[in-house]
This record gives C-alpha cells, structure tokens and sequence, in this order.
C-alpha cells in the first residue's frame, strides 16, 4: 500500500459514495488507476464493503457494547480467523479485534435494544471453543473519532 492507496482509502472512508472521477481527481491519478487500485484494495480485503450510515429514530434507544471474548488458547491461533468471518455477518456487530493480554477478541456492537444484543450473544456461544464472553455496557460516549 503507497501513498495513493491511502489517499483513497481516506477519502472512501469520509465518502464512499465518491464518484472514481472525483477521487481520481483528487489523488491526481487516472480513473482506470483508481479504479484498478480500489479493486485490488477490496481483493486484498482492505477495504471490506461500502456501508450507508443510518440516522436511528429518535424512539430507538439503541444499546452499545463491547464484548471481549476468551478462546481455548490452543484453538484461538487456528480458529479465531474463522470466527471472525462469521462474526462479521451478525448485523450490529461494527468492529471484531484479535487483541492480546487475557482477551483475545473484541468486539464493538451497536445494535437498536438489548433482544439484538442477546441474540448475537447466543450466537457467539456456540462457538465451540469458546471459554467466556464478558459484555462491557458503554454508558455514555465523549468523544468518537471514527464517525
């Protein structure tokens, strides 16, 4: 990944809807390059997909959480790539990090109510070689620098 790659990644992140003219524009590159370099970067799974963000109704409360989940070690370092890829098709579920220390994933979640949360629990429970799942409530957010 170079300098341009990164360019486009953060224009696509402040805009997917960027038209590849108007990105190709503005990194100063060819709309067949910029479109060659967004396919390889989605090939690389870079990037991984192109989300619209959703302004919830005032009546969704909405809960955020951050689970950190626990595998037997032996099978973390063959599965949890698998799993990954499963987590990553649970709607609500925005972030999945292999961390270190005694956790070895985290997620990030932010789902409408607690029902969507308990279900992407139950659904992660089965995962056979899973020790424990702790879930952290987020209470209150200061700041996000991601949105």
């Amino acid at each position: 990944m170079d300098k341009f790659d990164t360019q486009i990644l953060n224009i696509l992140r402040l805009d997917a809807r960027r038209t590849v003219s108007e990105i190709a524009r503005d990194v100063s590159l060819s709309r067949s390059a910029v479109t060659a370099r967004i396919r390889k970067l989605e090939q690389d799974k870079v990037i991984l997909g192109y989300h619209a963000d959703i302004a919830e109704a005032e009546s969704d409360i909405g809960v955020t959480a951050y689970l950190a989940l626990k595998f037997d070690t032996s099978a973390c370092s063959q599965h949890c790539e698998a799993y990954a890829d499963d987590i990553y098709t649970l709607d609500g579920v925005k972030w999945c990090h292999a961390i270190s220390g005694e956790t070895d994933m985290m997620l990030y979640v932010d789902v409408p109510n607690m029902a969507r949360l308990n279900e992407i629990r139950e659904h992660i429970q089965a995962y056979p070689e899973l020790k424990q799942v702790i879930t952290h409530m987020v209470l209150s957010e200061f700041f996000n620098t991601t949105r």
